[in-house]
């Protein structure tokens, strides 16, 4: 999965980025408050963009 379609779907479900690391981005829920990183590679193998949507509790 591109990692622009993953911040899209991220963004539609009221999450926000919280801030910049070195080499992940830190997204959180602001519904439970649970936070998780996203790696800043342009593409994001499909176990790990589910894992990080199931983790912030999206679709």
């Amino acid at each position: 999965m591109k990692r622009i379609d993953l911040e899209r779907k991220l963004r539609i479900a009221g999450c926000y980025l919280k801030r910049e690391g070195a080499s992940h981005s830190l997204w959180m829920n602001p519904k439970d408050g649970s936070i998780e990183a996203v790696p800043r590679h342009n593409e994001i193998k499909e176990p790990l963009a589910k894992k990080i949507l199931k983790n912030l509790k999206v679709e």
